[in-house]
């Protein structure tokens, strides 16, 4: 079974802005590429952070409304700063969250999640920039065939792994969602069939039906 990584899915090259990159020149940067975030690299090309559009708008909801309407905001001392930056190593959410190719989809997601971050820079063992891995990126699995996600249950998960015979356990996908029907020997192996299948790359979910002839689990939930 082959799960795709942070480094299957990531883009690159990537557009990136070195740290002395005037503010005018970065929103040019954007809008060349059509990204709404870049990385800020130091001279080593090792990511020092991100400067993203929402980091850009604090100069403009920084400043006093010009008619008068609006009041004038009241700004954190670092947001205050962001505001006059004038430079990407001034303007940049730093310090940067970063991902290794060899990362899972999960992994990823985790962290992009804890962190409350819409992407990550993704770095070597030298901590150089490699790639840039995005949400969209990671829901990209999302994307794969269900035919292909039938294949790998069937083939690698229920043949090689598990070694059940083709007649033990039946496959339907329809739009990544799963659905086993037939029946096994013993009771404990069912979570083990549907944790591997959840984690196959594409599976949205697992619904099982799936029969025992040995109750090999006790009281306690253990085998």
């Amino acid at each position: 079974m082959h799960q795709r990584t942070v480094g299957d899915l990531m883009t690159r090259p990537v557009v990136k802005a070195p740290r002395d990159l005037p503010f005018k020149e970065l929103v040019e940067l954007l809008t060349e590429h059509d990204v709404t975030a870049v990385p800020v690299v130091d001279r080593a090309d090792h990511p020092v952070g991100v400067v993203s559009e929402a980091d850009l708008l604090r100069k403009s909801a920084g400043e006093a409304d010009p008619s008068g309407r609006l009041p004038v905001p009241h700004l954190e001392a670092w947001e205050r700063a962001k505001a006059r930056g004038a430079r990407a190593e001034e303007l940049m959410s730093s310090p940067v969250v970063c991902a290794r190719p060899e990362w899972s989809v999960v992994e990823a997601a985790r962290v992009m999640s804890d962190r409350r971050i819409k992407r990550l820079p993704v770095v070597d063992e030298t901590d150089a920039l490699l790639g840039i891995v995005s949400r969209g990126d990671l829901l990209r699995v999302f994307l794969r065939r269900d035919d292909a996600i039938q294949d790998e249950i069937e083939r690698d998960l229920l043949r090689r792994t598990l070694r059940l015979a083709p007649s033990a356990v039946s496959v339907e996908v329809c739009r990544g969602e799963v659905t086993l029907d037939g029946s096994v020997e013993d009771r404990s192996l069912i979570p083990v069939i549907v944790r591997l299948c959840r984690s196959v790359d594409g599976v949205v979910s697992v619904t099982e039906r799936i029969a025992y002839e040995t109750e090999d689990i006790d009281a306690s939930g253990a085998a």
